[in-house]
């Protein structure tokens, strides 16, 4: 009989093979997958977040898929309350929820316990900073929240205004860092994390060949039907790694092959963040390298684990 509940979790760059390992782990365990990958939470973008796909998930039981329409932002809080939720639900069918994603900020509101304090919203603030924005650009932005809050700017993507803004009207309003906002409640359940990684120049060529396989399975298509759709590039969920450049193709502000060059190196940076949350030399992490993975293994060490604390 277990102690306190458990929770496995599985983190890593993108494009390192975290799906497949996942849903092999799942099924030897008798897991079901909670996601932690912000991209993942839209509905109608599959093919540029490199969503799962129905055959995959039928075979192992995902939460947090689908949940919710281009247009509606997922704020953290969010995020973390409907994960706690998913994750409960699983330990009370019996069953063992594997967390798994590259939004480093969803896995350690997680495995933290971040308590997450709810500031009301300052309008003022937050039309001066969406016009500057709108006048001098999303990075420009960011740059001031570097200057604020570094540790905050350093888990918010340069191009997601939603979410520079919200920091930066955090920092204005009170007068604090929104980094130093967030206190920690210790989780009830014990946790094993799970770390893929895989020598960079390797892993970028696995990148590379995936986006030429996004195009190719109809990346361009998928972007088009989400615009006919009302959707718009100002939209947070249009910062998913790939798409505004998708979105510029389609104007006709750039031709393919600078279209996949600006996404190479957007992912290069994706990457360069990943690893800033989940660092090798994180003791608290069982890393493992996909050169030489071998599944039996990973499953025989989450084995043990389990026993020992049971």
């Amino acid at each position: 009989m277990l102690k306190k509940p458990i929770l496995i979790v599985m983190v890593g760059p993108t494009a390192v093979g975290k799906t497949n390992t996942a849903i092999s782990l799942a099924e030897l365990i008798g897991a079901e997958i909670v996601s932690a990958d912000s991209r993942l939470l839209y509905q109608g973008m599959n093919i540029g977040t490199a969503k799962p796909t129905d055959e995959e998930m039928e075979r192992v039981p995902h939460h947090l898929i689908d949940v919710t329409k281009p247009d509606k932002a997922w704020s953290l809080a969010q995020y973390k309350n409907a994960a706690n939720s998913s994750i409960s639900d699983i330990q009370q069918r019996y069953h063992i929820p594997l967390l798994v994603g590259g939004t480093g900020q969803y896995v350690r509101a997680i495995i933290e316990g971040w308590d997450i304090p709810p500031i009301p919203k300052d309008h003022k603030i937050r039309e001066e900073l969406v016009d500057y924005a709108e006048r001098y650009g999303s990075v420009s932005l960011h740059s001031k929240l570097i200057e604020l809050d570094s540790k905050a700017a350093e888990s918010i993507d340069p191009r997601n205004i939603r979410r520079i803004v919200r920091a930066l009207e955090v920092c204005i309003s009170t007068g604090k860092p929104f980094s130093q906002l967030r206190t920690k409640t210790k989780p009830s359940y014990d946790i094993f994390v799970v770390g893929l990684s895989m020598e960079r120049t390797k892993l970028y060529i696995r990148i590379d060949a995936r986006i030429d396989k996004m195009f190719a399975d109809g990346w361009v298509e998928e972007v088009h039907r989400l615009i006919d759709q009302g959707y718009t590039p100002d939209m947070s969920s249009m910062s998913a790694l790939g798409y505004r450049e998708v979105i510029d193709f389609i104007q006709g502000n750039i031709d393919l092959a600078e279209t996949k060059r600006r996404i190479r190196k957007a992912s290069r940076r994706l990457v360069r963040r990943q690893a800033s949350w989940f660092s090798a030399d994180d003791m608290s992490i069982n890393w493992y390298q996909m050169e030489d993975f071998s599944l039996t293994q990973l499953h025989t060490n989450v084995s043990n684990w389990i026993h020992s604390i049971s």
